[in-house]
């Protein structure tokens, strides 16, 4: 099954490679699950660009690179920044419905979220991630050149040693996904290949992404040779919702931008001033995780309250819809009490290393969006950016393989994959098994604060399950759940390994045995 260009992903990053690669190309997009089911659609926020009158680009760099914690590379920052306004508009061209502006002033309505100097968060309501994959999906099954193919679970990229004739030469010419329809795997290859598959945020206990985020493309790059940096800043957002049946549900940070309040339910008090005094709760992401975390711990909490009822109803209605509505379902109104809220895992910063153009360190395979470690986010992304670099780098990937085509041979004869070596198995009880546990100790132990020991302890517990999960791996016959725990598995490894690397606390790795900063930052990059 050979195509042009095979992207592997189909959220903002991947539709958006697609879409500006198939007035001259066949493109091949396959998605996990439903088209719809990645991260993009989770998206709350919206989409940080310089658009308000006194905003400078200038300001959103340096809003970053604060973020960032001194790790994030200056010129990918400005070239993220100053491609917003264009990626903005684009979108609004495909349909997107972005607020306008609710005072009569021409132009679109802007939020502003922890971290921002200035209002500059286009939003669709509080739904903005659901607006976005609706209209790239649109787009995509529009356009004749763009076959979509949801439910095919990657398992590995096809590389040169997959070859029939071996080169040698470390080329990338597709992937090995597995049919959920049909069982089996199928072989995808191409000129060219696109990793957009989001991150690994299922690796914890709690998290805000989505069922299938895993990490694969991270483990696949990884597996056939590319490095990967900074797996150690994983984002934990502050305000998850706390109930015991609905565990992933995100509060917006626009909430907090909006002039909400955390509040200690023991005391009654806004705790934040004891942390920040300057920006309260519209400090960095990483600065209220810890702050929240601290609370809990100190009081002996099992959350915090987000308070935003003092807006006045019609307010909170008007600028929160779809959170309110399903508060509501849950048995509470955010326009009279408050939120009980948590932190969860929430984005991971680092990822496969790419240049400006998207390119691995292997000819043939780009990557975009989470998946990746452009420079952008440094040690703590600033909020709403992960939208923003989807669309900046999805568009630089398929701009550079369109002015390189000639340069890119076409894939050649690759074995398929061999299930005769493989049968059935009765203890998938297992897998279950092993998910369970990495959640659980990547969490008591690689959470929002760590220590050496408890890094130590992870690591000691991955290397015992990786024994078991590759014993079950080369011996029974591959299912989704399998393919996803090696994936998971592996990604807990690399975030544990660069956690251990780092001897400083930096962004979002707090080590209570090395609290101060290094004079020096510097990345961590993993090499196979």
């Amino acid at each position: 099954m050979t195509t042009d260009v095979l992207v592997i992903g189909s959220g903002a990053a991947g539709l958006t490679a697609a879409l500006n690669l198939a007035d001259r190309f066949r493109v091949t997009v396959l998605a996990k699950g439903g088209l719809d089911e990645g991260s993009t659609a989770w998206a709350q926020g919206g989409i940080a660009a310089v658009l308000e009158p006194g905003d400078t680009f200038e300001n959103h760099v340096e809003d970053t690179m604060v973020a960032g914690a001194g790790l994030n590379d200056r010129s990918t920052v400005e070239f993220v920044v100053e491609g917003a306004p264009a990626a903005i508009a684009r979108l609004a061209e495909l349909g997107v419905p972005f607020n306008v502006a609710s005072d009569g002033a021409d132009g679109w309505h802007l939020t502003r979220e922890g971290g921002h100097s200035h209002r500059r968060i286009v939003h669709v309501d509080d739904a903005t991630g659901w607006a976005v994959q609706e209209a790239l999906i649109r787009a995509a099954r529009a356009n004749p050149n763009i076959t979509l193919l949801p439910d095919m679970v990657a398992v590995d990229l096809a590389t040169s040693r997959h070859e029939e004739r071996y080169s040698g030469a470390g080329n990338v010419w597709g992937v090995y996904a597995m049919n959920r329809a049909s069982g089996s795997v199928e072989l995808y290859t191409a000129r060219a290949t696109i990793l957009a598959t989001g991150g690994a945020g299922r690796t914890y206990q709690f998290s805000t992404a989505p069922r299938g985020a895993t990490g694969d493309g991270i483990a696949m790059a990884w597996r056939a040779g590319c490095r990967v940096s900074n797996m150690e800043f994983m984002q934990f957002h502050p305000t998850c919702l706390f109930n015991l049946e609905v565990k992933n549900f995100l509060i917006t940070e626009a909430v907090r931008g909006e002039g909400g309040h955390l509040i200690n339910p023991t005391t009654g008090k806004r705790f934040m001033p004891y942390y920040d005094a300057e920006r309260l709760e519209l400090a960095p992401r990483d600065i209220v995780a810890r702050a929240i975390d601290a609370e809990i711990k100190r009081f002996g909490l099992d959350y915090v309250h987000l308070d935003i009822s003092h807006r006045g109803a019609d307010f909170v209605k008007t600028h929160f819809p779809t959170i309110h509505a399903k508060l509501l379902t849950l048995g509470i109104d955010m326009t009279c009490q408050p939120i009980p809220v948590v932190p969860a895992q929430h984005y991971t910063c680092g990822g496969v290393i790419v240049d400006r153009d998207g390119r691995t360190d292997l000819p043939n395979l780009y990557a975009a969006g989470e998946v990746t470690q452009s420079g952008l986010h440094g040690a703590n992304r600033l909020a709403s950016n992960s939208l923003l670099e989807c669309f900046v780098y999805g568009e630089a990937a398929a701009r550079h393989i369109a002015a390189h085509w000639d340069e890119l041979a076409p894939p050649p004869a690759i074995r398929p994959w061999d299930e005769s070596r493989v049968t059935d198995s009765d203890e998938e009880v297992i897998i279950k098994q092993n998910w369970t546990e990495i959640r659980r100790f990547m969490w008591n132990y690689v959470g929002i604060v760590r220590t050496t020991k408890r890094l130590e302890r992870a690591q000691h517990r991955i290397r015992m399950l990786s024994d078991e999960v590759n014993d079950y791996y080369g011996h029974f016959r591959v299912t989704p759940d399998l393919i996803e725990l090696r994936n998971l598995l592996q990604s807990a490894e690399l975030i544990v390994r660069s956690a251990l690397h780092r001897q400083e606390s930096r962004g979002l790795h707090f080590t209570l045995d090395h609290p101060q900063l290094d004079d020096v930052p510097i990345d961590t990059i993993l090499i196979p």
